[in-house]
């Protein structure tokens, strides 16, 4: 009895065993319709193991090559020397009357040799404009561009732009592979992009990546502007080195979206995350230096902090989409626009503004005189104000490029200053005097070369001003002020009367 029982229960396993083998067949056989229905419908999609496949073919929106021909040949390797002196602050600050007892020498050190330094950067014009990041040539005594197609060029500089680290320089060529400027406004969070530069002296290199965020503020601006700098980053996953900076960052059409920047890193080396300036902000500069000679900022006149759910508590703010006015500078733009402290600014011209490098952003574009569309927040209602913007001496007016010429005066002449070397000494301004043995300045000790930038209380922006604050004093001694082309800072006195 149990035998039999047992060949039953065998044979019922048996018939259910096939009948589950042909459910299952059929399941995957419907599947497989399914899958090669979707491929038919959908014929970009594939399954993960097609693309590891030399010959399968890549979907158009991940095709990089077009966007690395196009800019490869526009991205520039900038190379800079630079001549370094180690200088006693304290006897610098002593010097004008130590070199009494010590002689004209004193204070000043052997140079260690030149030192080198480089970067990349981007053929903006086909007559030699080319864009690069301030840091990379900031204080360099001799700039030079080595082409894609290996020319060299010496640069000169056109003008600088700490607060966004932004620099211009040109070259004397002509017919020069040129990118041509995108619109970093398009940019989507998760859009690719390309990272053309020159790491680690690795010429013309291509990384690709995805833009990770916008708007990025990573305080790494530290310029004596430092209140006025401006952080609205790219940030992307592109692998970008050091001598990266200066570079291209471009959308797929290889059109320039972003002038590579910066990294974050705790070796120096890249580590996962890149930022550039957007080119909504390269543009505008290079427009300024090349109009202007000076970037024109354009200022709203009032101090901002952004808002987190903390601080919206604390003030019964009922958005973090937005950013909150602190204080209000008196005659200043917001304040001839009835703006006041505590308004909570969400849009300029339409367009949102939930953090404060948004905002900074997007008054950058402007410039004094402009007049913006300012949406913010009173009492809980949504209200605007017509805002004409100011520059930081709350006037409407542009600053130019002074157009110095050399002076003679006391039997020296003054000439005007290079944007390089003003660059390069972090000056300003200032008169660069020669034929000192000549004139009633050798007694003085100064040597031809020196460059005045202030004389007593009085700032000397250009040849003119020194005849007109030497002229202006009665009697008495007068110190004069300046550095000399090594970077030596030094003081003289000379006696009027």
């Amino acid at each position: 009895m149990k035998t039999k029982q047992f060949f039953v229960g065998l044979t019922l396993s048996a018939l259910l065993g096939g009948g589950v083998a042909v459910g299952s067949y059929k399941l995957l056989e419907d599947e497989a319709v399914v899958s090669s229905s979707n491929q038919d419908k959908y014929p970009n999609v594939r399954y993960t193991s097609d693309m590891r496949s030399s010959n399968a073919i890549v979907p158009e929106g991940l095709n990089f090559v077009k966007a690395a021909q196009v800019s490869t040949p526009a991205v520039v390797h900038v190379m800079t020397e630079y001549s370094v002196r180690s200088a006693d602050n304290y006897s610098n600050r002593m010097e004008p009357f130590l070199r009494e007892f010590f002689g004209d020498g004193f204070g000043e050190r052997a140079p260690r040799g030149p030192q080198m330094g480089s970067g990349s950067g981007v053929i903006i014009a086909s007559n030699g404009y080319i864009v690069t990041n301030n840091h990379v040539i900031d204080k360099a005594d001799k700039i030079e561009v080595v082409l894609d197609d290996k020319r060299k060029f010496e640069a000169t500089l056109v003008g600088t732009d700490p607060t966004t680290d932004i620099a211009l320089l040109k070259i004397n060529a002509d017919e020069l592979p040129a990118v041509r400027y995108g619109n970093s406004d398009d940019l989507q969070i998760g859009e690719w992009v390309l990272a053309v530069g020159n790491p680690m002296n690795l010429t013309s290199t291509v990384t690709a990546g995805i833009v990770s965020a916008k708007g990025r503020n990573i305080n790494i601006l530290r310029t004596s502007q430092n209140d006025m700098s401006i952080e609205s980053f790219i940030q992307t996953d592109a692998a970008v080195n050091p001598g990266n900076s200066g570079g291209a960052l471009v959308n797929l059409n290889g059109d320039l979206v972003g002038i590579n920047t910066a990294i974050a890193s705790q070796t120096g080396s890249f580590a996962g995350y890149s930022f550039a300036v957007p080119s909504s902000i390269v543009s505008k500069v290079v427009d300024d230096l090349l109009k202007y000679g000076e970037v024109q900022r354009a200022l709203l006149g009032a101090r901002i902090q952004e808002i987190d759910a903390a601080f919206a508590k604390e003030k019964g703010i009922k958005t973090l989409n937005g950013v909150y006015l602190y204080e209000i500078t008196e005659n200043s733009a917001a304040e001839e626009a009835g703006l006041k402290a505590g308004d909570v600014v969400t849009a300029i011209n339409d367009v949102n503004v939930s953090k404060t490098s948004q905002l900074l952003e997007q008054i950058a574009r402007y410039r004094p005189g402009d007049k913006v569309k300012v949406t913010y927040i009173r009492d809980g209602k949504d209200k605007t104000a017509n805002v004409t913007l100011k520059n930081l001496n709350n006037s409407t007016e542009l600053v130019k490029r002074s157009n110095a010429e050399a002076v003679t005066f006391d039997g020296a002449s003054f000439a005007p200053v290079s944007k390089q070397e003003m660059n390069k000494l972090g000056i300003s301004g200032g008169a660069k005097i020669s034929g000192v043995d000549k004139s009633k300045f050798r007694d003085t000790g100064m040597k031809d070369g020196f460059i005045i930038t202030r004389i007593d209380r009085y700032q000397v922006n250009e040849p003119s001003d020194v005849e007109k604050h030497l002229k202006s004093f009665d009697g008495g001694v007068v110190y004069i002020e300046g550095v000399y082309p090594d970077g030596l800072k030094a003081y003289y006195p000379i006696g009027k009367g």
